[in-house]
Formats: structure tokens, C-alpha cells, sequence
């Protein structure tokens, strides 16, 4: 790309921004806007314009951001968002400090130095550009110049040490100020237990459950509940919630059809077969009244079935006091690792039923499994890839498709080709992504709905540095360096090295323009807009069907942090090699911290809540991103001949004794919860009830009132029983 081309990229990115800030001013002040741009506030029964939201000012929202303290964050999206508030301006504190001293420094030492135009000179097929002159590369080999290049790196090394070290600090502290609140929270009650054995009695789980834990625990346990395959009786719930829905919106159709000239109005109707298309013509609000009064009954008759005769091999147990559950969760309780197998239960919202019953071994081979596919799929899709980096390369396009020598060889064409197509290729491309890697993280047997995001999270990670950074740095050399490093293995930090400083100006350009269109979309929020009228106006007809067309979801972990991370690890390889990218990287995670606060305070709505334990898997990724980062400079610097470059050597090793020393001093308060925490009081009155009750899966609640003691004689009669045995 030639410094044209880069300036159009960087001009038309910021126009773009502006205009969808601007936008997103003048749409957010509408009143039939409100529910896309203020749903968080709206849910938490606060005014959407409070103050001067209202603002005709397009900077307003920035004001109102930066005012928000912690604790706003915290009351309005939860720990997990406060904490990738946390991960944002970490690496921002990182980025800054490390350009403080690179930029004033590195940049006057590179573009005083002309090993690039010597080049150039002695190779009539060598071209560089004016941005090639403030990288490292237009530093000659064996130069004393680049002892500034070396030292560089042990700056931006004890730079991200020091703010990782008070960061996993901050976040723990903020982890415990919260945990230890007086507030009831069901799952501080619980723990989940797995892998329970056959009972040689052959008595029901319930009993043999109970008198287990009655036995161990008998001070403080409460009560149990099995988990049931509910499968029968959740497919029965979801029809008959479909058929309510269908009520509703009949019914509002019935009375909107009441007018002056027809005050009977007009009933509605459909077919009863495939989609409504074919089959029997029925009177919609009757026939949904007949299939509900059906539905209920089969629904009430499978409950009790499910709960007497669908037992698995887990349960979740409740005791009377949380310093008894979180010591109950930390304890081996049998002397076979592969029996009772017991863990803190995660919120009732998080729990993935489907995987509670699984086996140890069987959660073992899943994974094992799922790894191997993990690593299949990343090999593979690394050509697609490299593909994708070679085949968008203009000369390529004329190659390949000589057709198109007429459009690209226009000087306009050619320029916003080639500023814009390599990045939104690559982009389009990894938006599959997502879906494919939550799947195989819920295949693993994982439990809980937060763990499988952290899951998917680290897998996307992977796939970011093999696939992204490493595909597009080797790029179209991709398979004559396979054969080069097939021959001599030792030459792939070599490899990589030497591919780094052509990528340079892809690199700054795709991370410009995930900044200034990415975060220009995201604050705009133009799609979710579009969607939500159209689904209003031609889809929605009662206020539970609006509602729902709105609503915003979470900040949506699994591909947010990922994305963040490949451009933090873009930065951190080419900070030293061409600190030029390092004001783009403070840009992009300024401006994500500032319209993450914006989002966290009036937007996204969590759906679940872990206090903070994706902190340990991003510190892990951000020192993972510094190493590859060391790695990669060790090789430049020999490419370059530098006699000292070993001496990066003892910095690589000083960041795993720096992982290991953090992984001992605070992930242990991550993975357990301290009994210090369980062990505050709670202002509210205990209902063990209640915390019984929010465990209870959607499809085994009764649908009739007065049949709760029903199901509460089955849970007591089980009980009795147990006490017998």
C-alpha cells in the first residue's frame, strides 16, 4: 500500500466516524429511539435523557461517560463489565506508557538512518514508502542504532508488568468488595454436584443424595434437588409458551379489528399444518385456548413423571449458610476423583442443564475432542486465510482477473482498494467464527454459561493469533514457508520476523478501521435500529413481542475481548518495529473504553453474572501477547545481525516467572471463593425457599397456582422417604 492509499484509508475512517457519531446524536434524542439507544436505563426504571442527555451537543455522551465512576458501572451492567472496563485501560495505560518513551525516541533514530533507500539503490525491483522510513527497517544490520531498539523492549516489558500486576490486583479487590455485599444471592447457597455413583441399594438419587449429604454435613444441609432429563417436558413448555404468545397476539389483532362500522371486528384465523400454510381452518384465539388447556395438563402429568422418574446422576445442594456451602464446594469429598465430584454452583440463569449429567471421562474425552477439532479447524482455515491475504493484493486481482484491469487500474479505484479491501475481507471472513466455537465450548460438558463464553473466548483467541496475525504476516508465502519449515524448524521465528515489516501499514489501516467504523457502528448502534423498526412495524403486535425486539443483550464476551485481543497483539509485535502503529492502538482502546463506559451505562443489560472471572484468562492473553511479542523481536534483531540479541532471552524467561508469580499470588481467589467473603452477614432474612426455588428449571415450574403444594408433596414425600432409609 503506498502512503496515498494510507492517508485515504485513515481520512475516510475518521469522516466515517464522525458522520455516525453525529448520527447517533441526532437518532438518540428521538423518542421512539429511546428502547435501542437506552434500554439499560429504561429496564432499570431510570429517565433515558436525565439531565442533559437530551444534548444537541455530539460530544455529550463523552462527558457523561468519563463522570460515571465505578460503581455506576458496577449498579448498571455488573462486575464482568466493570472488568472489561478494567482490560480496556489496562492495555491503554500499557500502550501509553510504552509511547511516551518509543515514539520520541525510536522514530528520530529510524527515520535518520537510510538502510531502506541502500536497498532500494542497489535493487531496481525494491520500493519503499514514507512510512517504511519510521520503522526499524530502515535501520542498517549491525547498526549501534539499534541497542535503542533492543532497550525498547525491556520498556514496554516492565511497562505491562506493572500495569498487569495492579490491575489483577484492582480486580480482585473490586471481585471481594462485591462478593461481599449482604445481599442473598441463591447461588452463595449452592454448590453443584456431579459424577454421583450407582447406589448398590438401588434406592432413588434423591434419597441416596440426602442421606449422602445429610450424613457429611449434617448441621447445615438443606436440601437437595436432582437434576432431571427434562426434555420431554421442556419440548411440552416450549409449545405451550409458543401457543400464549399466539394468544396474545391474536387477541390484540381481534381488538384492533373492532371499529366504528364493524364494532364485533373480525376473529382471527389460521391452519393448523405446516407454518400456517396448509391444513384445517381454525379460529385462532379458540384453537390456542384449546391447545393451552391440552398442553397444561401434559405439562403438570410430565412434571411429576420428570421429577419421580427422570433422576440423573447430579444435583444441586443447598445448605443454611454460605461459609457452609463455599467449604462444602472446596472439599474432597470422596476418596475417587471420578465420584461426587462437587463445585460452587454458578447462578441459576448460567446453568447448562444439558451438561450436568455428564461423566467425568466423558467430560475429559469431550474436551480432548473438542480440542483436537480446535486445532484441525485452525490449520485449515489458515489457508482460506492466506488466501484471502494474497488473492486481495491488487497485482493479484489483475492476475488472477484480468477482466477487472480496467476498473483497478483506475487511479480512484485503485486507491480505495487498496486502503479498504484486504481488512473488510478479513473481517467479513471471521465473522463465521463466533457461532462454531460457542458450540464446541457447550459440547465440552462445561456447566455453566460463563464458562462457556471464557471457553469460546480463548479459542477465538488462538484463532486470532494463528489465523489473523500469523496467516496474514506470512500471508502469500504461506505454503513455501510450511516447506522451509518443514526442512529447518529453527528458522520459524526467523520466518515470522522477516514477514513482519511488510505488514506494517495492513496492520495500522485494519486497525484503524476497527476503530473508526467498528466503534462508529457500535456507538450508532444503526443496525439494531434498523432491525428493531422493522420488526415493530411488521412483526410486532403485543407489548411482550416489542419488548423483546429491543432488548439489547449483553456485551457479548465471546467475540468482543477476542476482537480487542488481536488488535492488542498487533500493536504489542509492531510497537518496536514501527511505533507508528502505537498512537492507533492508544486511539482504538481510548475510544473502546469511553464508548464501552456509554454502552455499559445505557445499553447492553448482562445476562449473567461471574464477578470478574474472565480477569484471569485476559491477564493470561495479554502476557501470551507479550511473549509472542519478545519472541518475534528476538528474531528481528537477529535478522538484523544485532550481536546482543540474545539478551532477549532472560526477558522472555522473566515473563513466565512474572505468570507464574501472579497465577500463585491471585488466581486462587478467581477459581474458589474465599471463606473470608461467605462469611459477612446478610441484611436480608434468609428464605431457603426462595433460593430453592430459583433453581428450578422453567419447564418444571407448575402452571397452576394451586397446584404448588402438588409439587411441593412430591419433594416432601421423597424427603420422608430418605429420612426412613
Amino acid at each position: 500500500m503506498d502512503f496515498s492509499s494510507f492517508l485515504t484509508s485513515l481520512g475516510t475512517s475518521f469522516v466515517i466516524f464522525v458522520l455516525l457519531m453525529m448520527v447517533f446524536t441526532w437518532l438518540s434524542r428521538k423518542p421512539g429511539n429511546q428502547v435501542v439507544y437506552f434500554p439499560n436505563r429504561i429496564l432499570r426504571g431510570l429517565d433515558p435523557w436525565e439531565g442533559e442527555r437530551r444534548s444537541r451537543s455530539p460530544v455529550a455522551w463523552i462527558q457523561q461517560a468519563f463522570a460515571a465512576s465505578e460503581a455506576d458501572i458496577v449498579a448498571a451492567a455488573g462486575v464482568d463489565a466493570a472488568v472489561y472496563l478494567v482490560f480496556l485501560s489496562s492495555v491503554l495505560g500499557i500502550f501509553v506508557l510504552s509511547g511516551l518513551v518509543l515514539l520520541p525516541v525510536l522514530l528520530p533514530i529510524a527515520v535518520t538512518d537510510h538502510a531502506n533507500k541502500t536497498l532500494a539503490e542497489s535493487n531496481s525491483n525494491a520500493t519503499f514508502n514514507n512510512l517504511d522510513k519510521l520503522a526499524m527497517g530502515n535501520v542498517h544490520a549491525k547498526s549501534s542504532r539499534l541497542w535503542a531498539f533492543f532497550l525498547a523492549n525491556y520498556w514496554v516489558s516492565f511497562v505491562t508488568f506493572y500495569v498487569l500486576w495492579k490491575s489483577y490486583k484492582h480486580v480482585s479487590d473490586l471481585r471481594v468488595a462485591t462478593r461481599s455485599t449482604p445481599v442473598v444471592r441463591p447461588e452463595d447457597y449452592t454448590v453443584l454436584v456431579r459424577d454421583i455413583p450407582t447406589d448398590p441399594q438401588h434406592v432413588s438419587r434423591k434419597e441416596q443424595v440426602d442421606s449422602y449429604f445429610k450424613a457429611l454435613h449434617p448441621d447445615s444441609f438443606y436440601k437437595s434437588m436432582v437434576v432431571t432429563d427434562n426434555k420431554q417436558a421442556n419440548k411440552i413448555w416450549v409449545k405451550l409458551e409458543g401457543y400464549k404468545k399466539k394468544l396474545a397476539r391474536a387477541e390484540v389483532i381481534f381488538a384492533e379489528s373492532k371499529t366504528t362500522s364493524n364494532p364485533e371486528g373480525t376473529r382471527p384465523t389460521n391452519k393448523t399444518g405446516f407454518l400456517g400454510l396448509i391444513g384445517k381452518k381454525v379460529d385462532t384465539i379458540n384453537y390456542c385456548n384449546e391447545k393451552i388447556t391440552e398442553l397444561a395438563a401434559k405439562s403438570e402429568i410430565e412434571q411429576k413423571k420428570t421429577i419421580e422418574d427422570k433422576q440423573q446422576a447430579a444435583a444441586l445442594i443447598f445448605f443454611s449458610s454460605r461459609p457452609a456451602a463455599v467449604s462444602a464446594s472446596q472439599t474432597l469429598h470422596a476418596q475417587m476423583v471420578d465420584t461426587w465430584t462437587v463445585t460452587e454452583a454458578p447462578e441459576p440463569r448460567q446453568l447448562v442443564w444439558n451438561n450436568l449429567n455428564k461423566k467425568l471421562y466423558t467430560r475429559l474425552i469431550r474436551q480432548y475432542g473438542v480440542y483436537a477439532i480446535v486445532f484441525l479447524t485452525i490449520v485449515f482455515y489458515m489457508i482460506p486465510i492466506a488466501a484471502i491475504s494474497a488473492f486481495t493484493t491488487l497485482q493479484n486481482l489483475r492476475r488472477y482477473l484480468p477482466f477487472l484491469k480496467v476498473i483497478v487500474d483506475q487511479k480512484a479505484v485503485k486507491t480505495i482498494l487498496e486502503a479498504y479491501l484486504p481488512q473488510l475481507a478479513l473481517i467479513i471472513f471471521l465473522a463465521f467464527l463466533p457461532a462454531f466455537l460457542l458450540f464446541l465450548s457447550k459440547a465440552e460438558g462445561i456447566p455453566s454459561q460463563g464458562h462457556v463464553i471464557r471457553a469460546a473466548s480463548g479459542k477465538y483467541f488462538y484463532f486470532s493469533v494463528f489465523n489473523v496475525f500469523l496467516g496474514v504476516t506470512v500471508g502469500g508465502t504461506l505454503f513455501a514457508s510450511l516447506k522451509i519449515i518443514a526442512k529447518e524448524p529453527k528458522k520459524i521465528v526467523n520466518l515470522l520476523a522477516d514477514s513482519l515489516p511488510p505488514n506494517a501499514t495492513f496492520f495500522v489501516t485494519y486497525v484503524a478501521l476497527q476503530f473508526f467504523v467498528g466503534f462508529g457502528l457500535e456507538l450508532s448502534r444503526l443496525v439494531p435500529l434498523i432491525i428493531f423498526h422493522l420488526k415493530k412495524k411488521y412483526l410486532c403486535k403485543t407489548e411482550a413481542e416489542v419488548k423483546e425486539a429491543w432488548a439489547p443483550g449483553d456485551f457479548g464476551y465471546a467475540t468482543r475481548v477476542p476482537g480487542n485481543m488481536l488488535i492488542m497483539i498487533v500493536v504489542f509485535c509492531y510497537s518496536v518495529i514501527s511505533p507508528i502503529i502505537i498512537p492507533f492502538g492508544v486511539i482504538y482502546f481510548g475510544l473502546g473504553w469511553l464508548i464501552a463506559r456509554n454502552q455499559a451505562l445505557n445499553v447492553y443489560v448482562p445476562s449473567y453474572e461471574s464477578y470478574g472471572r474472565m480477569w484471569p484468562h485476559m491477564h493470561a492473553r495479554i502476557l501470551a501477547s507479550l511473549i509472542i511479542f519478545q519472541v518475534l523481536m528476538l528474531g528481528y534483531l537477529g535478522l538484523k545481525k544485532f550481536y546482543y540479541a540474545p539478551g532477549m532471552i532472560p526477558l522472555i524467561i522473566l515473563s513466565f516467572i512474572f505468570a507464574y508469580t501472579c497465577n500463585k499470588r491471585f488466581y486462587p481467589s478467581f477459581s474458589n471463593t474465599p471463606l473470608e467473603m461467605a462469611c459477612k452477614d446478610t441484611k436480608e432474612i434468609l428464605n431457603l425457599d426462595s433460593v430453592y426455588a430459583a433453581y428450578i428449571h422453567p419447564s418444571l415450574r407448575p402452571e397452576k397456582p394451586d397446584i404448588v403444594n402438588r409439587f411441593g408433596n412430591v419433594e416432601a414425600n421423597v424427603l420422608a422417604q430418605s429420612d426412613t432409609v
